[in-house]
């Protein structure tokens, strides 16, 4: 999977910079780079781009007002030297909000953000209202490329903050991390075979050995329940 790209900054020193950043992100390909708003619109115009990395101060038109003329918005990535205009800059529902000087490190959190989003995107319109995974294997943003997971295989999921931590039952797969949300995995996984039973916990339904008041069982580990998810596990368990 490609993310088709474009750069808008009116600094050559920033534009190369993000340039070589996106060279080396194998999921991102860079089709343009724009010194200004104009030289973007063009190009968006012409050819399909699914992220814009653009800074918010330029000549003319700023980031923020090219966002607010687009009918068919992609995916916004903003650039600013200026703290103050992130919540201006959540606001036009951009899906992350960079600081110059740029780390690599939090550019590539940024650009997985994306990934993930488009990923989403793409799986919700192959089937409007349905869950978006109905097949038996679903493709994961791990390590800079997408890796493909059989759902079967799944034993549990864990949350561990920005990131998931994938268990199976396959003995010789060690478990997978993704930078992924509880809330995006849990929108991909198909309700008639996975669980979620607490705020860090999905488990795939056919590996629940045992389930007690404030615990459920999968093989050898204890895992608890929240209080919110019991109406759900009473469920499932009949």
């Amino acid at each position: 999977m490609k993310l088709n790209c474009i750069i808008i900054d009116d600094e050559p020193l920033a534009l190369e910079l993000l340039a070589d950043n996106i060279s080396r992100i194998p999921y991102l390909q860079l089709q343009a780079t724009c010194r200004n708003a104009m030289e973007a619109i063009a190009i968006l115009q012409q050819e399909p781009v699914d992220l814009v990395f653009s800074d918010i101060q330029m000549p003319g038109l700023s980031g923020l007002d090219l966002i607010r003329s687009l009918q068919n918005k992609p995916m916004f990535i903003l650039i600013t030297a200026y703290e103050q205009y992130a919540l201006e800059g959540f606001n036009v529902d951009v899906v992350d909000y960079l600081l110059k000087p740029i780390a690599y490190d939090r550019f590539l959190q940024a650009s997985n953000k994306a990934l993930e989003l488009f990923s989403l995107k793409q799986r919700a319109s192959i089937q409007p209202g349905t869950k978006l995974a109905e097949k038996d294997y679903i493709f994961l943003p791990v390590d800079y490329k997408m890796v493909r997971v059989e759902l079967d295989d799944i034993e549990y999921i864990e949350g561990m903050k920005d990131y998931i931590r994938f268990h199976f039952i396959s003995q010789t797969r060690k478990p997978l991390l993704a930078r992924m949300s509880m809330k995006g995995i849990e929108d991909m996984l198909p309700e008639s075979k996975f669980v979620r039973f607490h705020k860090s916990y999905i488990a795939h339904i056919r590996r629940i050995t045992a389930v007690r008041k404030n615990s459920l069982f999968i093989n050898d580990h204890e895992l608890p329940i929240g209080e919110q998810y019991k109406e759900v596990v009473t469920r499932i368990t009949g």
